[in-house]
């Protein structure tokens, strides 16, 4: 396995599980964001140790954008995931969430949650063009300890709902890209990463 070489961020894996494990999706963000990013827990190691590392989870980034039309249908960002990305674990799948690590050239002067929304900046930036207003939110956590790597990854996920279904990918690596309504994804998750299974599932399956 390839894995570029970078310092990305990190918190001990027993944090996580003092303050709370949990196998899936996890609506409580107050209960873990600020403990999460708080200076004293954080750190960086090169991202060929912390891929192999499971005393650690690297703190991921992972942004969901919808579009509501006039009738009330919800549409997602759907892309299949190329051979250039980091992590050839995830090649060829299916995927709703736009992220990746918090690196360490995200260092500001400021606190470490600033170091992490300009950490989620840069990848946004990176990734792909957003040509809409639009509102965020931070909507959850997801741990999935069954896989390879979800073993050594937390995602936060944050929803971007647009005005307009108007972006696009910004690298070549963002493949077959474009808004897709979520009830047609819900019922063909078959080939889709597992955090975007697991997010589709929670954000907009039958409650």
């Amino acid at each position: 396995m390839s894995i570029p070489s970078e310092n990305v961020l990190v918190v001990p894996t027993s944090l996580f599980l003092e303050i709370g494990h949990f196998q899936g999706f996890c609506k409580d963000v107050a209960r873990y964001r600020e403990r999460l990013l708080a200076p004293e827990h954080v750190r960086f190691l090169p991202r060929e140790e912390a891929e192999r590392n499971p005393d650690f989870k690297q703190l991921i980034p992972y942004m969901i954008f919808c579009f509501t039309d006039s009738q009330g249908e919800v549409s997602a960002f759907r892309y299949v995931r190329g051979k250039g990305q980091g992590e050839n674990r995830l090649h060829h799948k299916q995927s709703v969430g736009i992220g990746g690590h918090i690196a360490s050239i995200d260092r500001t002067e400021g606190s470490t949650a600033d170091l992490y929304r300009e950490g989620m900046r840069r990848e946004l930036d990176e990734e792909v063009v957003l040509r809409s207003n639009y509102a965020e939110s931070c909507v959850g956590l997801i741990n999935d300890d069954l896989t390879e790597v979800g073993r050594v990854h937390l995602g936060i996920v944050h929803r971007f709902d647009l005005e307009a279904p108007n972006m696009q990918s910004n690298e070549p690596d963002i493949i077959e890209c474009g808004f897709r309504p979520v009830r047609e994804m819900l019922a063909d998750l078959a080939g889709f990463e597992t955090w975007s299974s697991i997010c589709l599932q929670a954000l907009f399956g039958t409650r």
